[in-house]
């Protein structure tokens, strides 16, 4: 037996000990997810119990090294254990920002001062992070921010405004993309990180055509910023934007692989039932349906080829942006099914039969996907310029 046949066994015994049963349901709501922070409250001590004993194994963040939190697993060990945790739908323990972005970008930038303070407690879901990137003037074109920064010695002082700052009414900390030098557009930018208790730091929620949204402007009214928390080298924080942007454009093309709930036409029997032969008594949709579960299965496979091309570093720069593009348009189809599937009661909006909406709600926000983390067109035209080799225009 091979050493990761060895390890299979191992994690699979380690997680039937270990993952409650309620760990192992579909996510129903918003609550179902564990997002930590110093504000934390979990829904049940099952969250609790999964949590505290995956970051005591290392597995919130298996492939960081364990002087950062981490079970320092090898590339094949932690694609084992993604497998045998998709293999009895676990959840993950921990959903975060600090994890899928930042964490990577410390790992790369950071100081070791930084790692050693910062990552462990990322890993352990004690700090909860938003992302200062977008402004009201600087979406895709985000160098052209305004945010700024001014040197007072062994301090910056911020001002400015963000946008589309997800979940920075909840959040603890926030990395930020901050000016530092006016006179150049790109080698003038500096990524900062800084509490969001820091006096002159407020939120205002965004309310979305769905009805809610984790959505907030955020506000900097002479925020004080010590020096020792910046991230990188002084005016080259585009340096880290840009490698955080890969991992974060991963992150958003997780929604094609959908939430681990049963098969779309199986949620669909109850609303359109069976013909004679027991199939989905709507030939036209069944159809949809079959070419959307073929096409989800060719996402999983190319998500599943490319994590490990970067794993290994072997990985195209632009596959984020595949992956991104490739995600959000299957995410958008898998709720267009769904609200085809389901007739009049999908549009129902607020009752409790249908949680508030959920569906109708759910379809609405994926509209955002092809937005946030860089726009669809966007994504197309690195496409066609770093992959196909395509003239610019």
């Amino acid at each position: 037996m091979s050493d990761l046949d060895q390890f299979r066994l191992d994690v699979r015994e380690w997680l039937e000990a270990n993952c409650p049963a309620e760990m192992r349901e579909p996510v129903r709501g918003e609550d179902d997810v564990c997002w930590g922070g110093r504000n934390w409250t979990f829904k049940n001590e099952a969250q609790k119990q999964w949590l505290e004993r995956c970051v005591a194994k290392g597995y919130t963040v298996p492939d960081w090294p364990k002087a950062y939190g981490g079970a320092g697993l090898s590339a094949g060990e932690a694609k084992i254990l993604r497998q045998e945790m998709a293999r009895i739908n676990a959840r993950p323990p921990l959903s975060s920002f600090g994890i899928w972005m930042l964490g990577p970008a410390l790992l790369q930038f950071g100081t070791e001062e930084q790692k050693v303070h910062y990552l462990g407690q990322i890993a352990r879901g004690e700090i909860r992070w938003c992302q200062g990137y977008s402004e009201p003037g600087s979406g895709s074109d985000l160098v052209s921010l305004q945010t700024f920064g001014e040197d007072k010695g062994d301090h910056w002082v911020v001002n400015g405004q963000k946008i589309w700052t997800s979940y920075a009414d909840k959040c603890d900390w926030i990395f930020c993309l901050v000016r530092t030098d006016k006179t150049n557009k790109y080698q003038g930018i500096s990524f900062l990180l800084f509490d969001m208790e820091t006096p002159g730091v407020t939120t205002k929620p965004i309310k979305l055509i769905s009805g809610n949204s984790p959505f907030c402007e955020t506000f900097f009214d002479n925020v004080v910023v010590p020096k020792e928390q910046i991230v990188g080298e002084l005016n080259r924080g585009w340096d880290v934007a840009k490698y955080l942007l890969g991992h974060e454009r991963e992150m958003i093309s997780g929604g094609g692989l959908g939430d681990g709930a049963p098969s779309l036409g199986a949620q669909m029997l109850g609303s359109i039932g069976t013909n004679g032969l027991g199939q989905l008594d709507d030939g036209l949709l069944r159809a949809e349906l079959a070419q959307f579960d073929v096409d989800a299965l060719a996402f999983k496979a190319m998500a599943e080829r490319f994590t490990d091309e970067m794993k290994s570093g072997k990985g195209h720069p632009a596959q984020p942006n595949m992956m991104k593009y490739a995600g959000t348009e299957l995410n958008k189809r898998r709720h267009e099914l769904v609200m085809a599937g389901n007739g009049s009661d999908a549009l129902e909006w607020e009752s409790d039969a249908s949680k508030g909406g959920a569906k109708a709600r759910n379809w609405l926000r994926t509209k955002a996907n092809s937005i946030e983390g860089g726009t669809s067109e966007v994504m197309l035209n690195v496409i066609a310029k770093r992959i196909l080799d395509l003239p610019g225009a």
